[in-house]
């Protein structure tokens, strides 16, 4: 019997602030896909990151530090839920995810 080998993938569509827009020529949104880490895991945060980081480098470098942690200074809203009580990179994204991004309030 033979196992499905595909896995899970989702179109993510971050939202981003316009201190963030000039990174992506001025777009208000940049699309990506994420993948899932196998046949059995759904597309995360984090691989929405690293497709953002193959595709739009500058911007994926303002939002992740060089441990590739979200930036402290970064909020990112899915469902209407802030993601670092989701699990931060962890976070299932669910189909069509739309990704708000924005600076942190002091």
């Amino acid at each position: 019997m033979a196992r499905s080998l595909t896995k899970p993938v989702t179109m993510v569509v971050f939202v981003l602030p316009s201190s963030l827009r000039r990174w992506v020529s001025g777009r208000t949104e940049v699309k990506v896909f994420a993948v899932g880490a196998d046949r059995d895991s759904p597309p995360t945060l984090g691989s929405a990151l690293d497709m953002l980081r193959r595709t739009h480098p500058l911007l994926e470098e303002r939002l992740r530090d060089d441990y590739g942690r979200i930036r402290r200074h970064i909020s990112m809203i899915v469902c209407g839920e802030n993601t670092r009580g989701l699990g931060g990179l962890d976070c299932a994204l669910p189909p069509g995810a739309e990704v708000y991004v924005l600076p942190a309030l002091a």
